[in-house]
């Protein structure tokens, strides 16, 4: 039944009239970070409290998790400059409330120009500067083509769910103590790959409470907002980008912009103790690398040798480290490279991976190469669920912190470093110390290999949980020890999160770990033959999980949302 025109109106003046009212009240202050809750209709978690704010109000005012996801990704490249972006790419797990699974591939792409030995200088040697920092690391962005690739399953108009960043970015935001301290530190660099005015910059420092103001990103996301996809990828912006880029040495042209397409991809999906996990398979290492991990751990019965015992990290971790030395050779674009995905996977090939175990001893990465076959910290990622069964799990990156470092002319917008998730030479290793061969060397048009892991996991068919994390090379074993930690040891999203973190990628041969575990389970470790290595931190987890007990007293026995914002970060969580 079509709605009368004067009823229509009325309505659409009502929501134009919620949204003012929402978005003054993003721009009047920083809301505070909240790192638990149980919601019965939907909840959105990410990086930043105006990010997962936006993405509530946006479930409040009928939209699904697609809508909301939208919406929170196009926030946090306003308020979370760092990793939140429309300059990078990522990519997106979802599942509808018919049960329909969708992977959604926008990552960064090597432009036309580029080729296998650009970053070689003339001894043969690779300069990494070049792959990591200035306009040489860009890859062509995938964002934007991303966003609108999520569009088509979402409810509300779009100009409702890009308003809220337009205004953040307009009228500006206060930032944190976090992100006060790290655009101080970054100001050299800003300074030194932008000879022109650029917002991230002042002649003071920063402060805690300070207003970040944006207005060329502003005016660069109202012409996404009128002109969709084309009023980033052609026109004005995809001419500012190239020239910015060009300027400087870059080699990023407009048919590289013009070109660029999300592509979606058939998920990598295994069975883990009865549960079905989904994630994302290649051109991203992720998702092949978790079922590696957890398939070579699910005979063990990690779940009767005690949560954080030596015993269990030592099982993870040697199961990492086969898994990493698989990934340095097989796992690349499928574009470009076959990545043997049902080999890699199958249970067989698994177990004689693990053959050479040793309950007693740790395995030296000498050892262990690839089986035979018949990325930086700053990456973002947002999970959001609704009421109707939708689930959406996103990781988005501009690689390192700020990416490149490059702000677009007259644009206001960060470009990505993703060029160093290329193998520049076979056997050197990244910013992330991970190492690659021909599966993933660099040819013009590919996706570089990716270590991003949004995640699902279903309980009979039924949702279970949303999981991802940002970190770098350590994404996949943050997810790995979440889905460890819920599903054998029943913890809490909220313990989960706050769990030590330890890590392995193979190469380097040792351990990163947090701080937090017991001395006795590091010095276990050590007497195994572990070189240990301490860091601040590993990933910022994101969570949601369905269970009875999160429909909470007012209604007992229903499904309801449990939810974890990790404890290391800004992150925070909305939802009702």
């Amino acid at each position: 039944m079509l709605m009368p025109k004067k009823i229509h109106h009325c309505v659409n003046v009502i929501l134009v009239w919620i949204s003012i009212i929402f978005i003054s009240s993003y721009v009047a202050g920083q809301p505070g970070p909240v790192k638990n809750g149980h919601f019965e209709n939907g909840v959105v978690v990410c990086a930043s409290a105006y990010g997962a704010q936006i993405g509530a109000d946006i479930l409040k005012q009928g939209g699904n998790a697609y809508d909301a996801a939208i919406a929170t990704q196009l926030a946090l490249a306003v308020v979370y400059p760092q990793a939140g972006n429309i300059g990078g790419g990522g990519f997106m797990v979802a599942r509808n409330a018919k049960g329909q699974i969708q992977a959604l591939d926008f990552r960064e792409r090597a432009p036309l120009k580029a080729f296998r030995d650009m970053y070689l200088d003339s001894n043969g040697a690779a300069d990494l500067h070049k792959s990591q920092d200035g306009v040489l690391s860009v890859g062509v962005p995938g964002a934007v083509a991303g966003i609108f690739g999520m569009y088509k399953y979402a409810r509300l108009p779009f100009e409702k769910l890009i308003n809220p960043a337009i205004e953040l970015a307009a009228k500006g935001f206060k930032i944190t103590a976090a992100e006060a301290a790290l655009l101080n530190r970054f100001k050299k660099d800003f300074e030194r790959y932008n000879d022109y005015p650029v917002a991230f910059v002042k002649k003071t420092d920063w402060q805690q409470g300070d207003l970040l103001i944006q207005p060329e990103l502003a005016a660069t996301l109202k012409k996404i907002r009128d002109q969709g996809a084309s009023g980033f990828y052609q026109g004005e912006t995809a001419q500012s980008l190239v020239e910015t880029v060009t300027a400087s040495g870059g080699i990023i042209g407009l048919k590289d912009l013009d070109g660029y397409q999300a592509t979606p991809r058939t998920p990598v999906s295994f069975d883990y103790h009865g549960y079905q996990i989904i994630s994302f398979p290649p051109p991203s290492s992720g998702g092949l690398l978790l079922a590696q991990m957890m398939g070579m751990i699910a005979p063990f019965n990690i779940d009767t040798m005690g949560f954080l015992s030596a015993k269990a990290i030592h099982i993870m971790v040697e199961a990492e480290r086969r898994a990493y030395a698989d990934r340095a050779k097989y796992m690349g674009d499928p574009d470009y490279f076959q990545v043997p995905e049902k080999e890699l996977m199958n249970q067989h090939y698994l177990a004689a991976r693990m053959k050479d175990f040793n309950p007693q001893k740790a395995t030296p990465s000498s050892a262990v190469n690839a089986g035979n076959v018949y990325e930086h910290n700053e990456t973002t990622h947002i999970a959001v669920a609704d009421n109707q069964g939708n689930l959406v799990s996103i990781t988005t990156t501009l690689n390192g912190n700020f990416g490149s470092r490059v702000v677009v002319k007259g644009a206001g917008f960060l470009l990505n470093d993703e060029m160093d998730d290329f193998s520049a030479k076979p056997g050197v290793p990244n910013m992330f110390g991970a190492v690659g061969g021909v599966a993933n060397q660099i040819e013009p048009g590919k996706r570089m290999l990716s270590s991003m892991c949004p995640t699902l996991v279903l309980k009979k068919g039924q949702p279970y949980m949303v999981v991802g994390t940002p970190g770098g090379t350590t994404i996949p074993t943050s997810v790995f020890q979440t889905i460890v930690d819920i599903i054998d040891y029943g913890k809490t999203p909220g313990q989960a999160t706050e769990a030590p973190k330890f890590h392995h990628q193979w190469l380097p041969d040792q351990i990163m770990l947090e701080d937090g575990l017991p001395v006795a389970v590091t010095d276990s470790l050590v007497q195994m033959g572990y070189a240990l290595k301490t860091v601040n931190g590993i990933g910022r987890t994101e969570i949601i999980l369905f269970d009875q007990k999160a429909g909470g007293k007012a209604s007992p026995g229903k499904i309801g949302m449990q939810a974890a914002a990790d404890i290391r970060g800004d992150d925070s969580l909305a939802g009702y």
